[in-house]
């Protein structure tokens, strides 16, 4: 569901930040509701006014960003790999490589993001109330006509209401949700059993969902066509997302015994780093027709892909380390890692492939998405 499709903003700390298309619909539906509210609610411009609910609507996305970097950063110190981190239509997610070993772990992964929530609301909140009390920040961030209210007044009282907000629902004890997932940590505890507990986790979570749908369909009676539409869909997609998450319990389970060897080319087709650019294009490229190769050194190691387009350009006489692609460096995985590592990696989606090396980093074999769907499959008939 996400990853595809998605648009890299930056690199924070090593990790993909990008958004999904349809935050942008979003974004602008954001930025036009808020603009309209603080016209009402700010004694200043119009100018003023869209510029405060552009700042606002793109730091409440920043300070969902952080949430995400909490679960993420949290992840990777306890040994869990991060593909990435997506912004999306509902929100975000921070993309692990596998799932979590142990309840204690899935708990501390579970519980960073709504910690870093809770510590933006705070600083909000601690910051609205040192320029103007608590009865003004309560009455700014909803929108209450009040004079004297300053932009920066208006802003951070509005972010500190909307991540409150954020963080009662991510407490939610519904899986996906983060309340869900802590629900699940303590399942897991008690019964020993991953799979039982996030079956007891979905189950919250499809009873949360069908609450949203209700409170949704109420609104749409009473008017509210935008929030009561809104509710619906989020509540079905939770929904959707619980009942999934059970299946893709039980399925990762399976995938769990299945490593990258098991499933590799073990004789794979690469190209010496020094070789000369000419030699490369006829002995590789126009003999073999494929698009790309990986690039071992003198060793076997594996140091990058290079692609048949720099050839076209590139001076005969250089080596083709020197038009390696870059971002082919980061397409390789352990031989002993499992099919759900596989399936998290941000490069086996854009490349198509992943080069499989040892410890010590040489060239063992090539996985790639056909060799994994086939192995899904046969893992997907031995679950049915």
């Amino acid at each position: 569901m996400f990853g595809r499709g998605s648009i890299q903003l930056v690199r924070v700390f090593g990790i993909r930040i990008g958004v999904d298309p349809s935050w942008f619909l979003v974004l602008f539906y954001f930025i036009f509701v808020l603009s309209g509210n603080f016209r009402a609610t700010l004694d200043t411009s119009d100018t003023v006014a869209y510029v405060t609910a552009v700042a606002a609507v793109l730091l409440f996305f920043a300070s969902l960003i952080l949430h995400e970097l909490g679960h993420a950063l949290v992840a990777r110190r306890l040994g869990i790999g991060i593909s990435g981190i997506d912004l999306w239509f509902f929100g975000g997610v921070a993309k692990m490589e596998r799932e979590a070993d142990s309840p204690g772990v899935d708990f501390k992964i579970a519980a960073a993001g709504p910690l870093v929530t809770l510590l933006v609301v705070v600083v909000c909140a601690g910051v609205g109330i040192a320029i103007a009390g608590f009865d003004t920040i309560f009455s700014a961030a909803r929108f209450q006509s009040t004079v004297g209210v300053s932009p920066i007044l208006a802003l951070v009282s509005w972010l500190a209401d909307i991540n409150a907000v954020l963080f009662v629902l991510n407490l939610v004890p519904g899986f996906p949700l983060d309340g869900g997932r802590i629900a699940r940590s303590a399942a897991w505890r008690l019964t020993g059993d991953r799979l039982r507990a996030t079956r007891i986790a979905a189950a919250l979570g499809q009873g949360f969902s069908y609450v949203m749908i209700g409170l949704g369909i109420y609104w749409l009676i009473r008017g509210s066509l935008i929030g009561g539409l809104w509710l619906i869909v989020l509540g079905w997609l939770l929904s959707q997302a619980a009942r999934g998450a059970v299946a893709q319990t039980a399925l990762g389970q399976r995938l769990e015994s299945v490593t990258v060897a098991d499933i590799m080319d073990r004789e794979p087709v690469s190209i010496a780093s020094a070789l000369p650019v000419e030699r490369a294009r006829h002995e590789f490229f126009l003999r073999y027709r494929w698009p790309w190769f990986p690039v071992v050194d003198a060793e076997g190691r594996y140091v990058g892909l290079v692609r048949e387009e720099r050839l076209r350009d590139a001076a005969d006489t250089r080596p083709v380390s020197d038009v390696m692609d870059a971002a082919g460096a980061e397409a390789r995985i352990g031989e002993e890692a499992t099919l759900d590592s596989v399936m998290a990696s941000e490069s086996l989606r854009r490349i198509g492939a992943l080069m499989a090396v040892d410890s010590e980093g040489v060239l063992r074999g090539i996985v790639t998405l056909e060799q994994v769907r086939r192995a899904l499959q046969t893992a997907a008939t031995r679950q049915g």
